[in-house]
């Protein structure tokens, strides 16, 4: 006979960590006098965990930090390592960003989340201010939610 129970689907990355670290990046924006942000965390599946968008960021931020995080899913790397590896080779971004529909932002602020047993679990990704100070957000609310993170530190001029 068939069972009808319906059996919950594991996922390494919770609600719960993943709204803290939407929570964290706003309170590290606001403690640090930047712009409104717009946050957004995916799942290793790709699929929207947690998002914010705060109060004067515009409507277009949900798309890029969507393609942040998505892109940086997408390639295993972060989205600032994306930058590096494309910034000579702008037919292979054209190339990635078609190929992923336009869910490709190759600029600082799509950060990997990293689980306890050192495989990736999520993205976050971060629009509203400078990519670095998106980034910024991004890396320490994720590590202070207790994940390690890809990059694993902001660069070190963020604050502009």
């Amino acid at each position: 006979m068939a069972s009808y129970d319906v059996l919950r689907v594991h996922t390494p990355l919770s609600l719960d960590a993943a709204s803290a670290i939407v929570d964290g990046a706003l309170k590290h924006a606001r403690d640090n006098n930047i712009e409104p942000l717009t946050v957004v965390v995916l799942d290793i599946g790709g699929n929207m965990v947690a998002f914010k968008r705060e109060d004067g960021s515009g409507i277009v931020r949900h798309d890029i930090a969507i393609g942040k995080a998505w892109g940086a899913l997408g390639m295993g790397i972060s989205s600032r390592t994306i930058m590096e590896r494309t910034k000579d080779r702008p037919a292979f971004a054209g190339a990635v960003a078609a190929a992923s529909q336009g869910r490709f932002v190759p600029v600082p602020g799509g950060v990997l989340i990293i689980g306890q047993d050192d495989t990736v679990v999520g993205a976050v990704g971060i629009t509203g201010d400078t990519s670095e100070k998106d980034e910024y957000c991004a890396i320490t609310a994720v590590q202070e939610a207790g994940f390690r993170t890809s990059p694993e530190a902001p660069v070190e001029n963020w604050r502009g």
